[in-house]
C-alpha cells in the first residue's frame, strides 16, 4: 500500500526494512553486559507440557532474556534515573523522519594510554546538519558477525560524549546505534553520553529515546527514511524493539 506522506511524497508499506536482531535461544544470538544465552523452556507443572513436540496441546513457553543485553532494545531515561520511568509510558510517538548515516569509529588514545574505537563529534558534523527528528548511525565495518557477536569484556567501539549535546541542539529525540552502548564499557558507571542526551538530571528529556544493538543491511544506503519505531509494551526503562526504515519515493 502507498502512504502518501504529502502530495509529492510517499512510502510503500510492504516494503519496510526491519533493522531489529531477532531474539533466540541460540548460542548465536548477540550478548553483551556479560549476560548469559537467552532461555526459552516449555511450562511443566502438575501433567502440563507446553510443548507440542514432547506431547503438549500448545506450545506455551517461558522466555528469560535481559533487553539491553540480548538484542535491539530502546531506552529512555529511567536508564540511568533514580526514579522509575517507563519507556512504554514516554514514548508515545512511533513514526519520525530519520537520517541514516554511516560513520567508521576512529582510533582514539583513551585515559590509561590504549586505544579505543570512538565515533567523534567532528566525524558525526562532516555529516550534519540533521534535520532530523532520529539519527540511526551505522558503524562501520558492517559486519555480518554484528547479528551474533559476543561483546562482553571486548570494549566495544563507542560515541564521543559531545556528539549528545549536539544532538540535543539539533533537536534530534532519537537515536538508534548498532553497538551495545552509546558509552564505553567500562567507565565506572559515569554514562556520560547517555546523561547528556537525557538532561538529566537537571532538565530530563522524557520523550528521548536510545536504541542500540539495531543491524542495518550494507544494501540500505544512507539518507532519509521514514521510522516506525515500535516497543513491547513492557513497564521497564527499556524494552525490546522493531524500528523499521521505510524509503520515502518522490512522484
Amino acid at each position: 500500500m502507498r502512504l502518501y506522506l504529502n502530495e509529492e511524497t510517499y512510502i510503500d508499506t510492504s516494503k519496510g526494512i526491519d533493522i531489529a536482531i531477532e531474539l533466540s535461544n541460540h548460542e548465536q544470538n548477540p550478548k553483551a553486559w556479560y549476560v548469559d544465552t537467552p532461555v526459552f523452556e516449555p511450562v511443566r507443572a502438575n501433567g502440563f507440557i507446553g510443548s507440542v513436540a514432547e506431547g503438549g496441546a500448545v506450545n506455551f513457553r517461558n522466555i528469560f532474556f535481559n533487553p539491553h543485553g540480548h538484542g535491539t532494545h530502546t531506552e529512555c531515561v529511567g536508564h540511568i534515573s533514580r526514579e522509575h520511568f517507563s519507556v512504554n509510558t514516554y514514548l508515545r510517538e512511533y513514526w519520525f523522519e530519520a537520517t541514516l548515516i554511516s560513520i567508521e569509529p576512529k582510533s582514539v588514545q583513551n585515559s590509561d594510554g590504549k586505544l579505543d574505537k570512538v565515533v567523534t563529534l567532528e566525524q558525526v558534523l562532516q555529516l550534519a546538519p540533521f534535520n532530523t527528528d532520529a539519527l540511526i548511525i551505522r558503524t562501520l565495518p558492517n559486519l555480518a558477525e554484528k547479528l551474533s557477536k559476543t561483546y562482553s569484556g571486548t570494549n566495544p567501539p563507542y560515541f564521543e560524549a559531545e556528539i549528545a549535546d549536539y544532538l540535543v541542539q539539533s533537536g534530534v529525540k532519537h537515536i538508534l546505534v548498532d553497538l551495545p552502548s552509546v558509552d564505553r564499557e567500562e567507565d565506572g558507571g559515569v554514562l556520560d553520553f547517555h546523561h547528556r542526551f537525557w538532561q538529566y538530571p537537571t532538565n530530563p528529556r522524557m520523550e528521548a529515546t536510545i536504541t542500540e544493538l539495531v543491524y542495518v543491511p550494507n544494501e540500505v544506503k544512507d539518507g532519509q527514511y521514514l521510522l516506525n519505531l515500535q516497543v513491547a509494551p513492557f513497564d521497564n526503562d527499556a524494552s525490546p524493539s522493531r524500528p523499521v526504515l521505510f524509503e520515502i519515493t518522490h512522484k
